[in-house]
Formats: structure tokens, sequence, C-alpha cells
């Protein structure tokens, strides 16, 4: 056991009532202060960047109750008192609530453990206390290169091995880098599975995003064993992959079910500028890297420099400069009882967890909270409790609990 480390995060004055979500709500001025790397672009509508800062009333404290994870990528609730993690060089291993950190399970494949690749994120079966089957997402090394693929297993009653694994899904086609493999996993009300994507972040395949026989750039849903369900978007079509979902996107690497309407919401790395939020649509065009918020890298307009076009969704909400979202969870715990229905984005490059305050699919309000831990925030869940975990990405990575106090 690890001893826990308490880290406070003070006391929050101000509160967020539920006035704040009524569309257009003011409650302060915008939390990010910086100027935008795209000085000349302007939002597609109101509030689309840049929603008023909010705060929580409630007092809270942080804890690191796990220190010593090597780039931890996803947690997972497993039971009241477990979790799942992940860490990127290929282990997973239960984590407890008190700070026990088990051993690695065995029977994982090998992952390709390079740049951003390895073992990413895992979730449970929908009838996890049934098959007792766990999913996870990994960059696979094959011949040529590496590509995302999502794995399936039988978690023994101990939890020390995975039995039975078979690759679901593989993501075509194989490129040579360690670069976008998305990966986040989130299953439906109906037990359909969607797989993030990315265009693996190269000049050679970024046009991928928008081509339709490749998995580049795209989110795809599949069912449970692998196979494609008979109602997405491009079943039937000899020049499209049929596990396609939605297409257009440059890396995500966030996603999470919006607990009252069903619906998909995901959150994608931009370049310099441009991380967006958005509930992709059978078929949908969301953009990338034709129409895009943000700078490239190096400097200079992204394409053509265009942030709207006929045929490209534009995104929910997006950040200039970039917070680097990671995971994200819809809050309905009851610690934090004003938070129910918020999204919660865990931010790298921020170094902080965004809190959402949503009012139907409009962000009218912002809060970055864990601030004072000053760590790169991997990935966020909610426990049974309420409490809220994140881990950190990093060689020393933690978990931490922020709960109220």
């Amino acid at each position: 056991m690890r001893p826990f480390a308490t880290l406070c995060l003070g006391i929050f004055l101000i509160a967020c009532h539920a006035s704040d979500r009524s569309a257009g709500a003011q409650t302060g001025a915008p939390v990010e202060t910086r100027p935008p790397n795209a000085a000349n672009q302007q939002p597609a509508f109101a509030g689309q960047t840049r929603a008023p800062g909010v705060r929580t009333d409630q007092a809270m404290v942080s804890e690191v109750v796990v220190s010593g994870l090597e780039h931890p990528w996803a947690v997972t609730p497993l039971s009241e008192r477990e979790f799942l993690v992940t860490e990127r060089p290929g282990r997973l291993r239960v984590v407890t609530s008190a700070g026990d950190i088990g051993l690695p399970i065995r029977g994982l494949p090998q992952v390709f453990a390079e740049g951003q690749g390895g073992l990413l994120d895992v979730e449970l079966s929908p009838t996890f206390a049934e098959d007792r089957l766990i999913y996870w997402s990994y960059a696979e090394p094959r011949e040529g290169g590496a590509g995302t693929a999502v794995a399936r297993g039988r978690l023994s009653g101990d939890q020390t091995r995975v039995d039975n694994v078979e690759v679901i899904f593989r993501a075509q086609p194989t490129f040579n880098n360690g670069m976008h493999f998305g990966s986040r996993l989130v299953f439906d009300r109906e037990g359909r599975l969607y797989v993030t994507l990315g265009e693996r972040s190269s000049m050679e395949t970024r046009a991928q995003a928008q081509a339709l026989d490749s998995h580049f750039g795209k989110i795809v849903r599949i069912n449970a064993d692998g196979s494609v369900p008979a109602d997405n978007p491009f079943v039937g079509r000899d020049d499209a992959r049929p596990e396609i979902w939605s297409l257009g996107h440059r890396n995500v690497q966030g996603a999470a079910l919006h607990p009252d309407t069903g619906a998909l919401w995901s959150i994608e790395h931009g370049a310099r500028g441009g991380d967006e939020i958005n509930i992709p649509a059978p078929g949908a065009n969301y953009g990338w890297p034709v129409v895009a918020y943000g700078i490239e890298y190096r400097g200079g307009p992204i394409g053509e420099g265009r942030t709207a076009g006929e045929g490209f969704e534009p995104p929910v909400y997006y950040w200039d400069p970039v917070i680097a979202p990671g995971g994200a969870v819809f809050y309905q715990g009851d610690m934090f009882p004003g938070w129910r229905g918020d999204l919660l984005v865990s931010g790298l490059a921020g170094r902080h967890l965004a809190r959402l305050v949503l009012d139907g699919e409009r962000v009218v309000g912002e809060e970055r909270l864990l601030t004072d831990l000053g760590e790169r925030i991997r990935d966020v869940a909610v426990a049974a409790d309420g409490a809220v975990w994140v881990v950190t990405d990093d060689a020393d990575g933690k978990l931490v609990r922020l709960a109220a106090r």
C-alpha cells in the first residue's frame, strides 16, 4: 500500500446555481485569458468558445491515492472500491481506493509502446456482472508499423489474468509512426461499441480523415463481438469501410455517452488551437483537415484556413489555445449535486480538469479544477460514491481522488 498524499484544492466560494444552465447565462469572465493562436478566426455562434467562468461553492479536497504508475492512460471503475488502470507500456492493473496496486494482469497481447502508442483505454462489458468481459484498445505492432486495435477477454475471478482473448477490431491501414491512435471506447445503451480513432498525425495520412476507405480520422461503431451493425451509415457501399460512424476527425481521445439523450459526445485534439467537442451523428463529417479552428504547429493556416464549409458540422465547443483533452465523463454522482449533467474533460497541456456546464447541446459555463495539482491529467472517472478520480500522464503517474470536504 502506498501512503496517501493530500493536495488541498481550497474552498471555492462562488456558486454554480441552476440558473447557470439557462442559455447564454453570464456568470463571469471566461477562464481562458490567453490570446487565441488564430486571432482572426471567429466562433460560428455565441458561446462556441470561451464560455463564462463558473465556480463551485462546495469545499473540495484532492488526495494522491497512488503514485508510481508509468504513464497511465485510462481509469475505469471495476467495483465500489476498485479501478482498472492501464499503463501505456502495456500493463493493466487493479488499483484500490485504499492505495493498493495489483500486479500486472496476465494474458494481454503485446503492444506497440512507442510515441503515443501502447496500452490505451479499458472498458467493462455492459453485462460484466454476468460475463466478466473487459475490452481494451491498444496500438498493435504489425508488419510495416502499427495500428489501433480493440480486444476483449474474460477477467478471472481472482483478477490476475484475462482468458479467451480475441481481437475484435483492427483499424486499417497500417502506418509506421507512433502518433494519433485515438482509442477511447464507449458502449451505447444497446450494447454497441464506439471506438475513436486518429489520423496518425502525418501530412501523408491526414487527408484520409476524409476518405471512406480508411479508418483514419474516424469514429467507428461495432457490435460487442466486432461485427458491423446493419444500420451503420455506410453499410453496403463498396467504397467505404462499414464500421465508420462519422468522419473528419483529427485525434479523438475523449468520448462519453450523454446520460439523458444517449448520444455520443466526443472530444478531439486540435493542432495549435482547435480542440473540439462534437456530438457525432451517423455519416456526418466534422471537417478535418479541410475546415478547422487553430493553426498548424509550425505556424500558418491549416489548409486554406477555413473554419466552416458546406457539408461540415461545426463543433459544439472549441478551445484556442488548446487544453489537449484526454478522457471525459458526464457527472451523475451525488457528492456534487450542482454538477449533475456537467461534462468533465481532462486536460493534458492545460494541466487541469475542465467542468463544462451544459444547456442542452450548448456549453454555458466552464470551470478549471485540480489546477494546484500541476499535472497532465489523462483520464477521469466517477466512482459509486460520486467522488471524481483522475490519472496523470507521467513516468511517475498518479491516481488522484477529488471529493467534497
